[in-house]
């Protein structure tokens, strides 16, 4: 399961590593003759797309399963990535057909982060889900040192009318492959039993606890047994409920975690090789070499502090690593505005600033999946993916702009810093101690029928589901009364 969903990851590090690692090159007029602007915008584009992909997909995902989404998501990306290395020509009509490629390619990943990031924290254990999330988030940047090396190779022993091409169909092949896998994926048995479906959820959690019991792990509390209503969906109107009514300071939270994060390392990122060549004067072979550095320390920073945010707890260890990095940014930053870098130490720099930067990163998405209602939770990923990056797509288009100003650039990383510290302070006042807990214990379904819970509009008992199937059905209210270890006790 961690392989054949973690690759949502994988493929977008790839992606973006490979679209920076050709930007260089895109200027050549062998190639597409592009501008410092056009080849930012090619990053903003994908960003856009990925927006789309995760409002349109993650409603889906909620609404027909995460299942279903793992393979039209996966097909989507194919398809675009695909396509990009079918760009042969210079004039305005190829431009925009590049630009249509990278728009569908990120509408796929963007789907992905909704669907899967809500299937691994639905499917793993309370007390591994911090340290497990964030590695597997981490494995971005093994797509990113995959595509670096790729590059590396291509670059230096392919032409370049070639080699940006064959970057770009690494990761379709490698989609191909994962298709196969993702097929054999059971669907989240906490989805399955919210929409009604309890026998296929017993059944998929009668086998995890049959696994358990020959492990001789112990069993979930009986007293988190929960009784709820089933469901088949949660609209928009509804989820705005819950977000802005409810739950505005975790609303408020998570913007911040994703809107910061993403505003950073899109910037920085997606302008990297600009920065080496125009900047450092470093050749386009050699341009990967850099990246290698700066992968390796995003990649190491959620594989080896990643437990501390099951131990340590959450918000010491987000805050921790979003001030940290912000601090360090803006001393980097100084340092480069004085000129006491060049393109080796600048790299060496940005891969301990990162080293932090990225498992902060990989929290953001971790909350944001974590602290609010199962029935909405795709949905929520992906409104504040979908925020989160389109605030992150200015970051390549004004640091792309930047470039040939080296105080500009100085202004620019110093504002990547403070956004960082904005973040840090965010987590601090407002942040949730959901380590080691359910997830139903972190955010009460909004299809409980405990007394207690707060209804939103769109549930049965709120007189505005009318027409809605679960609606139809409140008459008779079909419940799953939890018992035993039944599938229904979501607590699990």
């Amino acid at each position: 399961m961690v392989i054949a969903l973690g690759v949502a990851w994988v493929l977008d590090g790839l992606e973006i590593t490979v679209a920076s690692d050709v930007a260089d090159i895109l200027h050549h007029k062998d190639t597409l003759a592009l501008s410092s602007r056009a080849v930012g915008d090619i990053a903003s584009v994908y960003l856009i797309g990925e927006v789309v992909g995760a409002l349109v997909f993650g409603r889906l995902s909620d609404k027909l399963g995460r299942r279903r989404l793992f393979l039209l998501t996966l097909g989507v990306y194919l398809i675009g990535s695909g396509l990009t290395a079918a760009t042969f020509g210079h004039g305005a009509g190829w431009v925009t057909f590049l630009y249509a490629t990278r728009f569908i390619a990120g509408m796929g990943i963007g789907g992905e982060y909704a669907a899967i990031n809500s299937a691994i924290d639905e499917m793993i254990p309370a007390r591994y889900r911090g340290h497990a999330d964030i590695a597997i988030n981490g494995t971005y940047w093994g797509g990113a040192l995959l595509g670096t090396l790729a590059e590396l190779y291509l670059l230096n022993h392919v032409s370049d009318t070639i080699a940006w091409r064959l970057g770009f169909l690494i990761g379709p092949v490698l989609a191909i492959a994962i298709l196969f896998v993702r097929r054999n994926l059971p669907e989240s048995p906490r989805w399955l039993i919210m929409h009604g479906r309890e026998k296929e959820a017993e059944q998929a959690v009668k086998r995890i606890e049959q696994m358990a019991h020959e492990q001789n792990l112990p069993m979930p509390d009986k007293s988190k047994a929960l009784e709820i209503t089933p469901r088949e969906d949660v609209g928009f109107f509804a989820l705005a409920w819950v977000l802005f009514r409810d739950m505005p300071r975790r609303s408020v939270l998570v913007a911040a975690l994703m809107i910061t994060q993403s505003f950073l390392y899109n910037a920085i990122f997606f302008t990297y090789a600009l920065v080496l060549g125009t900047v450092y004067h470093v050749s386009s072979g050699s341009i990967p070499l850099y990246f290698i550095a700066f992968c390796v320390g995003n990649l190491l920073g959620p594989l080896l502090i990643g437990r501390l945010f099951d131990t340590v707890g959450r918000r010491i260890m987000i805050s921790g690593t979003y001030l940290l990095s912000g601090v360090l940014l803006a001393i980097t930053a100084w340092a480069f505005d004085a000129n006491l870098l060049d393109a080796l130490s600048q790299t060496l720099c940005w891969s301990v600033i990162f080293f932090f930067a990225s498992a902060g990163a990989s929290a953001a998405y971790l909350t944001a999946s974590e602290i609010f209602p199962l029935e909405v939770r795709a949905k929520a990923i992906a409104v504040f993916f979908a925020i989160a990056q389109a605030f992150g797509a200015l970051g390549p288009n004004v640091y792309g702009g930047l470039v040939n100003s080296h105080h500009g650039l100085f202004i620019a990383y110093m504002v990547g810093a403070g956004v960082m510290i904005v973040g840090g302070l965010a987590e601090v006042f407002l942040g949730v101690a959901a380590e080691r807990q359910a997830l139903e214990d972190v955010a009460t379904p909004l299809s409980s029928n405990d007394p207690s819970n707060k209804r939103v509009p769109g549930s049965p008992r709120a007189g505005f589901a009318h027409g809605t199937s679960a609606g139809r059905r409140s008459s008779k209210a079909r419940r799953a009364q939890t018992h035993g270890a039944s599938a229904s006790k979501a607590g699990s």
